[in-house]
């Protein structure tokens, strides 16, 4: 009798019936009502699993926070082993955090488990399987069914649909797709906290309402037209058009034809400084460069346009480089170090023009150099951007051509939690930004300049603006740090994307969020508009892309292909038809955008693209010709190492198209058109230059 008693208590030694209800079994009740529920789903038609296995973790997290809340203390762990593994695949992260909780003052501290306890979790069920679900928990009430109605009663929001009205994502032949495909990952609309799929209202009870946005390009300044009108007219009398080429003129009034005023933002809402000759001079050379771009309008036939990638390799840095950045017009990289300095570099090797030198005292011999380094923070630096900038104007004849438009100041932030803004004329710091009170893990400029947008592990972004000292917003709402920023092209609205999984858009002028897009199942870890405003790419650490509609405040498609460790950087082809996306495993891959179904063949093989590293000097490549491996494109030496042991540049040229349908690749979506591989040599940046050039930075890490 007192070993049959011993069997029948639970941890805190309350007498059990094996006969009794299961929510009368204490802490046990979760095991049984949770492994219940998981043979259900397994004996499940394949057609629902798909479905139903998203409903597994949100009851897997309640039970284990149920157990901790009631202080079964020694059944914690064994719940957590016993389930967890179920969802490494989807959820690492978050089973990363919850897994040192065991205690109720450990989910105050906790902000996942916080999250978690006190928001409803979000979760969209069609109609057929959410009744199923119900009529079989009501059916096995005694076995655990009544748990698992109670944790959905009360600590969910399920939302039941109709499957003919819930668009293609619901429907048969979506779901036979899905499959064989990601369906362990989230759809947008689920999650903590729930919300609409889009709103930025968090409220379960908002209306399905979207905030109207403006996503048409800025209109231009009456006065900047005209001139900008007028120096196109010279240009094109100097240098007349080749046969079937467009005029300047032509071109201007094309991108005018493309962008619809009805769309389009109010300029006064985000006032910009007076025009000046130097706006003049780097719209019409960005007319120019538009109009003579290599042009990748879409997949011809279902085969990708043969892009060609270079790559900047830098050695000897002993894994110091935290960040990189080209200048818009390629004539300069900068990268930021651990050992809180900046070093810049010019593209070309040759020296970098100064007008003032501190470390020369006799003007009289000025001191040549390829690369300078920046010292002002005191922590180590997590961004650097440069200001905008085109190529200078060639023509000889222009009136334009003495004016430069090149690169003349730079950001970065740092650890030291300030931002500071950098004379690329002098070399020298201008202005120190205070208002972070935690490291700031992004800054970038906005497309017109005058404004830039910081990230922190404050959990906050600010919008600044170069002429003043304190930030003009404070954008608050994500509950993790602001790991990137980016901005909307018609500087109207910018981006910010954080631990908490989520992506939020923000309107500029009123500094309140318009969109909240959740669908990432870790850290966001890049962002990037398109060019035409109307889509935005995401990444996380789990090396997945989201593309999102913005109108609609919905996701559009899910691509992977990166290994896991992240993807670091995302950029977009002119005609917002190709992707980059460059991380820690090594690749810079081309996707297409392009969602199936719209004259896109949408199963492209994915290729490897031939690699070689190295100081090599001098090597050409036609873009879009397949290269061998050794070739280089405009391989040159940019720096050289010193006795202090700073990095060294050298470039290294990934020329060629995707070479088949063989690539060794595990889970790489028919998105992908090409893949192109260092030799360990993590990528921190990569960038579509204006004329549809993909430029790429990275370090060798043997």
């Amino acid at each position: 009798m007192l070993r049959q008693e011993m069997n029948s208590v639970d941890a805190q030694g309350r007498l059990l019936n094996a006969n009794a209800r299961a929510e009368d079994r204490g802490g046990h009740k979760y095991f049984t009502a949770f492994s219940l529920l998981a043979r259900w789903v397994d004996d499940s038609l394949e057609l629902y699993k798909p479905e139903l296995r998203r409903l597994l973790w949100p009851v897997f997290v309640y039970s284990f926070l149920g157990l901790v809340q009631d202080h079964y203390t020694e059944l914690v762990s064994q719940f957590y082993n016993e389930y967890s593994k179920l969802f490494v695949e989807g959820h690492s992260e978050d089973l990363r955090v919850l897994r040192p909780v065991q205690l109720q003052e450990h989910i105050d501290n906790n902000a996942t488990a916080k999250a978690y306890r006190n928001n409803r979790y979000r979760l969209t069920l069609t109609q057929t399987i959410y009744y199923n679900l119900c009529q079989f928990l009501e059916t096995k009430d005694r076995e655990g069914g009544s748990v698992i109605l109670n944790i959905i009663q009360t600590r969910m929001n399920v939302v039941s649909i109709d499957r003919a009205s819930a668009g293609s994502d619901r429907a048969f032949a979506a779901m036979i797709a899905k499959l064989h495909g990601d369906t362990d990952l989230p759809d947008e609309d689920e999650g903590i906290p729930g919300h609409n799929p889009g709103s930025a209202n968090t409220d379960i009870n908002a209306p399905k309402v979207l905030t109207k946005l403006y996503l048409g390009a800025t209109p231009m300044d009456a006065d900047l037209s005209t001139d900008i009108r007028d120096e196109l007219e010279e240009e094109d009398a100097r240098n007349r058009p080749s046969p079937g080429e467009n005029t300047l003129i032509e071109e201007m009034h094309q991108r005018i034809k493309r962008e619809p005023s009805d769309d389009a933002p109010n300029r006064e809402a985000v006032p910009l400084p007076k025009p000046l000759a130097r706006d003049v001079a780097m719209e019409v050379q960005r007319i120019k460069e538009n109009r003579d771009r290599f042009r990748i309008e879409s997949r011809t036939g279902g085969v990708g346009p043969g892009l060609s990638v270079t790559m900047f390799t830098f050695h000897n840095t002993f894994d110091s480089i935290n960040c990189i950045d080209f200048s818009g017009d390629n004539a300069l990289v900068a990268v930021g170090t651990a050992e809180s300095y900046i070093r810049v570099w010019s593209m070309d090797g040759k020296p970098l023009p100064t007008l003032v030198d501190p470390t020369n005292t006799d003007p009289n011999k000025p001191t040549a150099s390829a690369s300078r380094r920046l010292v002002g923070h005191s922590g180590p630096v997590y961004s650097v951007s440069f200001s905008p900038s085109t190529a200078n104007i060639s023509s000889p004849t222009s009136t334009l051509s003495s004016i430069s438009t090149t690169s003349r100041h730079l950001l970065s932030s740092s650890a030291d939690k300030t931002i500071r803004l950098w004379s690329l004329d002098t070399f020298s710091c201008l202005v120190i930004y205070k208002g972070h009170d935690q490291p700031v893990w992004d800054v970038q400029w906005g497309p017109f300049g005058h404004y830039f947008l910081s990230g922190s592990h404050d959990t906050t972004a600010r919008l600044w603006s170069t002429d003043h000292i304190a930030p003009l917003r404070m954008l608050v709402g994500h509950d993790q740090d602001v790991d990137c920023v980016a901005w909307h092209p018609n500087n109207a609205y910018v981006f910010t994307g954080s631990s908490d999984k989520t992506v939020r858009m923000w309107d500029v002028s009123r500094g309140t969020p318009v969109r909240m897009l959740t669908g990432h199942t870790t850290n966001i870890t890049a962002l990037s508009c398109a060019p035409n405003g109307r889509t935005l790419a995401s990444a996380d650490d789990s090396g997945a892309i989201i593309l999102w509609d913005l109108a609609q405040g919905k996701r559009l498609k899910r691509m992977r292909g990166h290994g896991r460790g992240g993807v670091w950087s995302l950029s977009w082809s002119v005609e917002s038809s190709l992707l980059t996306s460059a991380g820690v495993d090594g690749t810079v891959r081309v996707w297409d955008v392009l969602a199936p179904g719209k004259g896109q063949v949408g199963t492209a093989a994915s290729g490897k693209g031939a690699a070689s590293e190295g100081t090599t000097a001098n090597g050409t490549a036609a873009n879009g010709v397949a290269g061998s491996k050794g070739d280089a494109v405009n391989g040159v030496t940019a720096g050289k190492k010193g006795v202090n042991g700073a990095p060294t540049v050298s470039t290294l040229a990934k020329a060629g198209l995707g070479l088949g349908a063989g690539a060794k690749e595990g889970g790489v979506s028919p998105d992908q058109i090409s893949a192109f591989a260092t030799k360990k040599s993590p990528v921190y940046k990569v960038r579509f230059t204006n004329m549809n050039l993909v430029v790429a930075g990275g370090c060798y890490m043997p």
